[in-house]
């Protein structure tokens, strides 16, 4: 029963906070329309999440929203560096495609959305029937490399959190 009314208490607690954070209040009337929006948002999709999002470990989502902090500032003095560098360098970037072993789609989700959050990386496609990913890299020089970054920093941990 309570599900059915609060289908998402987390995400309604975030929103409420996020609603004081912008609002940058603490009224009562601030508090009160920010429950209200917080509780309807999620009651009024309830029904568009087809799939419950199971975080299985949530200590390796930790981990991994410090790795890509780290790995969103590395990339954009990457990126700087290709883009204020010599004009030869950009002439590396290109489309690779990676096998992947994660299926959930939540998991999935959450690659794209870090690839596509670091600088000079984007995800440009996946094969639902190979499991194959196409990305783009803007300084492509070592494929293996790229390999290695999405499957053991990025796919493992997934994994390990949502499957």
């Amino acid at each position: 029963m309570l599900k059915r009314w609060f289908p998402s208490p987390l995400l309604s607690l975030f929103l409420l906070a996020l609603w004081l954070l912008l609002n940058q209040s603490l009224s009562l009337g601030h508090i009160l329309l920010g429950a209200l929006l917080a509780w309807y948002g999620p009651y009024a999709t309830r029904k568009l999440r087809p799939t419950p999002v199971r975080v299985r470990a949530p200590l390796a989502l930790v981990r991994l929203v410090g790795r890509v902090a780290v790995d969103i500032v590395t990339s954009n003095i990457a990126v700087a560096g290709v883009v204020l560098g010599k004009p030869e360098r950009r002439q590396r970037s290109g489309f690779m495609k990676i096998p992947l072993d994660m299926h959930d789609s939540h998991g999935l989700a959450a690659l794209a959305s870090i690839l596509t959050a670091c600088p000079g990386t984007v995800w440009a496609g996946l094969n639902e029937e190979t499991n194959v990913l196409t990305i783009h890299v803007l300084d492509l020089q070592d494929e293996g490399e790229w390999v290695d970054i999405v499957k053991n920093r990025y796919e493992k941990l997934l994994m390990e959190i949502f499957e």
